[in-house]
């Protein structure tokens, strides 16, 4: 029987932070993006909706000094300002995200903080896998971390493709059937964080959520040490077990793990209703 996690750890959260509250590095320039672009947006909607109001107002019937031309049809100044301003806006909003895209690029490691934790991610029906290949344990539906330590993930799926999203630390990105995608996040504080899958994928969508558990080194060493003494094996049978049970699942943890066993869910050679889709002999998987 697979070891559960202590009680503490299997506390339903209820997280207010959103992409509002970051609270990792990745999270703070996504934010920084979304408030500068609202921004430059608002010089444009700001005014535009100010000028309706007051064209509204001055050329009301009852106001007798409002010029009434039935023969007007162009004007050069305002063409400038009707093309000219929504082009500055549409430059400026190019530059923020074009900038941004390049420095928060997912696949781009996380120069602060030191070697980063290797985690490797399966997202199933309904549930999300985390593999941690250097420390040789498994835990499903929780994710542990050491807080201002980079994280660097390999993400893939078991099933249909799939969005991993963690609000609070930043950078939504794809798991697809049959690639590896890439993911470097950071936790600047200590503390647990809502995540989920942003993207439908069937009837038990709604359960795909899980925790991210920041906590202090000390704590992380304690987690790990309690999941190798507790856990059971996650081998190739386990694994299938788990895939083909299409059902939300509680936290629990694997105390140790057959090794390559994401390198064969990513190539396909452990198959499952949803990955069996083509030859895994045919190709290798993509990475992003």
């Amino acid at each position: 029987m697979i070891a559960e996690t202590p009680g503490y750890m299997q506390e339903v959260l209820s997280v207010a932070g959103g992409v509002l509250d970051p609270q990792g590095p990745i999270a703070a320039g996504n934010a920084q993006i979304l408030i500068n672009s609202v921004g430059i947006m608002l010089v444009i909607v700001i005014p535009t909706i100010l000028a309706t109001l007051a064209f509204g107002w001055w050329f009301r019937s009852s106001n007798k000094k409002a010029i009434y031309l039935p023969n007007w049809a162009h004007s050069g100044h305002l063409e400038l300002i009707v093309w000219g301003i929504p082009l500055l806006v549409v430059l400026f909003l190019s530059g923020v995200i074009w900038i941004g895209s390049h420095e928060l690029d997912p696949a781009q490691p996380i120069a602060q903080g030191g070697k980063p934790i290797e985690i490797q991610v399966v997202s199933l029906d309904w549930k999300w896998l985390f593999i941690y290949p250097d420390q040789e344990v498994a835990s499903i539906n929780e994710l542990a971390v050491p807080a201002n330590t980079p994280v660097h993930f390999s993400l893939t799926s078991g099933t249909v493709m799939n969005m991993f999203f963690v609000p609070q630390l930043g950078s939504m990105i794809a798991t697809m059937n049959g690639m590896v995608t890439q993911l470097n996040l950071k936790a600047d504080q200590i503390g647990d964080y809502y995540g989920q899958s942003s993207q439908f994928s069937g009837s038990g969508f709604s359960d795909m959520h899980f925790t991210v558990r920041a906590l202090t080194m000390e704590d992380y060493s304690k987690w790990l040490a309690y999941v190798k003494q507790t856990g059971q094996k996650l081998d190739e049978a386990s694994y299938l077990a788990l895939a083909r049970k299409k059902a939300a699942s509680s936290v629990h943890s694997y105390g140790s793990i057959t090794r390559d066993l994401f390198d064969k869910i990513a190539m396909r050679e452990l198959i499952t209703e949803g990955n069996d889709l083509q030859d895994p002999k045919q190709n290798s998987p993509k990475t992003e």
